[in-house]
């Protein structure tokens, strides 16, 4: 029983921190966030959506935080563990940065309230499932022009979002024994939202999942997830993918090739520091009891140290999030998806944002001006090769996170569709670089158009350069915004501000080819134009601009990368002929080439 002084004390202390908070103050399931203005904006920032996932919650599936009281506070470093990249947002020094105390939400509202509840419009990040934060984004101009409520998250990523091991998955039950504790994370905040929103003035029956790259490879997780079912009302993929692994090649590959990527059983070979490994030196319980005893700096030390770029597989078919089918032909399946209206999109230069550093394309040399900027001068070494690389691969790139994923969507009975190619490259040109030639319409290129700013791309002061102001890009930006927005609202992207209306891809129950170009006003349209696997191999057998082995170099490309490995089935359309074993010793010797 408290005695009469400390109970006192208790009841001081709670009520100068109640009166501290302002009108702003909501009590939420995960405690008292307060909000505050900026950019004429509410924003309620590091909202703790699940527990922290330390401890013995390391590789277990989120777990809720119940009724609590605490007063929430803005968390530095707040993102989950990752290696440093200014690109992805999250700078820093040494093996890698960020916290396993991560599970935080945002949550942007116009600041004029209504009797309405507004739609609800939930944020994705992507970055390969291996980097990426929650704060590099900001739909503020989105939230204020058009009366939606933006919620963005940070999910666990790397090898703490999707890891399979015995020594994990045998000793643990139920949702625990899942290998997609990423994926996991991610349905939790939408549970979080659909429980909470409400006190936001956000509609719980009205949400719309949106990611990019890997944020969009989530959504089309979303779709196929028993455990999202209901959560979300409507998806939009964009530049996204279906890759996934079943578990027994995600633990350990039967059949690898030397640009596979690397297992989960090699990871822990090497963290326990013995070639005997494998033949029973350890117990399966050792083996937890070391994984769990590791320190985040430990673990990750151990996780890069390999030769292959590429990460770990990460979204497993494990047959309790995502089905045992994979992800890919779950989406075919009308008993397994999530039937919501969809929109899937790709750019059209996808890859010239890693083929645009690539040394075996470019040439960087810095000038005065450059060094003063941080900028090299770029040069092309063969244009022509350059354009070929990038036509290619992001053709089939399109194939796969657009037209495969829609057509699966469609089979399973949804007619709700519609599908983007995006454009857009009004950039600046310098003496430095022609970013118009060098980026395009690259990866990633479209987010400061759909959020109105020009903060995503390198970060400062590259984004300013290659963002020009101007009526092409307002334009296109508005467009963006309109449709994403009505689409939230209402299911139906609309027409743009020029009267182009963006129909779905079924017509009277059939699927077309139809799909819109965003771009700017004189290019902004509908295309029926068609791209197949097999039409793309039989135009680069006569495509004089790349060389044999460059062909097949694009060949392996396109049939392996952004999804499932489809090069023993797609090779046989190529009327020329190739080795893979040639293409990967290139993709080897050649390092610079980002395998993507």
């Amino acid at each position: 029983m408290l005695n009469t002084p400390k109970l006192l004390l208790i009841l001081i202390c709670t009520f100068f921190s109640y009166t501290a908070l302002t009108d702003s103050a909501i009590e939420t399931s995960s405690g008292i966030v307060d909000g505050y203005k900026k950019s004429r904006v509410m924003h309620w920032d590091d909202i703790p959506y699940a527990k922290p996932p330390v401890g013995d919650l390391r590789w277990k599936a989120p777990r809720k935080i119940v009724n609590s009281t605490n007063i929430i506070i803005s968390k530095e470093d707040n993102f989950c563990v990752q290696r440093p990249s200014s690109l992805g947002g999250a700078d820093g020094n040494g093996s890698f940065v960020g916290s396993e105390d991560c599970l935080y939400l945002d949550i942007r509202a116009p600041i004029k309230k209504t009797s309405n509840l507004l739609p609800v419009m939930f944020w994705i990040h992507g970055g390969g499932n291996t980097s990426g934060l929650k704060d590099l984004y900001d739909f503020n101009k989105m939230v204020k022009r058009h009366n939606v409520i933006v919620v963005r998250i940070n999910y666990r990523l790397g090898p703490f979002g999707w890891f399979t091991h015995p020594s994990i998955q045998n000793y643990q039950s139920g949702i625990d024994k899942s290998s997609n504790f990423g994926t996991l994370d991610i349905i939790a905040a939408l549970e979080w939202v659909q429980e909470n929103i409400v006190l936001f003035g956000g509609d719980p029956k009205n949400i719309t999942i949106f990611g990019e790259s890997a944020g969009g490879h989530n959504v089309f997780s979303l779709l196929v997830s028993k455990k999202s079912k209901g959560l979300f009302h409507k998806a939009i993929s964009m530049s996204g993918y279906t890759t996934s692994i079943n578990p027994n090649d995600a633990y350990k590959q039967s059949k690898k090739s030397s640009t596979s990527a690397h297992t989960s059983s090699e990871i822990v070979q090497k963290i326990m520091g013995t070639k005997n490994y494998d033949n029973g030196l350890y117990s399966e319980q050792d083996v937890r009891n070391i994984l769990y005893d590791l320190t985040t700096d430990e673990f990750f030390r151990h996780y890069y140290e390999r030769e292959s770029y590429e990460e770990i597989p990460l979204l497993t078919s494990d047959g309790l999030v995502i089905p045992k089918i994979g992800l890919r032909d779950a989406l075919y399946d009308r008993n397994l998806i999530n039937n919501v209206p969809t929109i899937a999109g790709s750019n059209r230069d996808e890859v010239k944002l890693w083929l645009g550093t690539a040394e075996y394309f470019v040439d960087l040399k810095f000038s005065p001006i450059g060094s003063a900027l941080d900028i090299p001068k770029v040069k092309l070494k063969n244009e022509d090769a350059f354009e070929a690389f990038n036509y290619y691969r992001s053709n089939a790139w399109k194939i796969r996170g657009v037209d495969i994923p829609l057509k699966g969507l469609y089979t399973a009975g949804n007619e709700n569709l519609y599908a983007y190619r995006y454009d857009w490259d009004d950039h600046r040109r310098y003496f430095v670089a022609d970013f118009k030639k060098l980026i395009g319409a690259a990866h990633a290129t479209e987010i400061p158009l759909l959020a109105g700013n020009a903060k995503l791309v390198g970060g400062y002061p590259l984004s300013d350069l290659i963002y020009p102001f101007g009526k092409s890009k307002l334009f296109t930006s508005r467009n963006m915004m309109k449709f994403w927005t009505n689409f939230a609202k209402t299911g139906e992207p609309g027409k743009s501000t020029n009267s182009v209306k963006w129909e779905s891809i079924v017509n009277n129950g059939e699927l077309t080819n139809s799909y819109i170009i965003l771009d700017n006003k004189k290019n902004l349209k509908i295309n029926t134009e068609k791209k197949t696997f097999k039409s793309l191999a039989e135009e680069l057998n006569e495509d004089d601009r790349v060389s044999k082995l460059e062909k097949c170099v694009i060949l392996l490309q396109m049939f392996t990368f952004v999804g499932n490995d489809l090069y023993d089935k797609m090779i046989k359309h190529y009327p020329g002929s190739c080795e893979r074993s040639e293409a990967e010793n290139f993709l080897i010797e050649n390092a610079s080439f980002i395998e993507y």
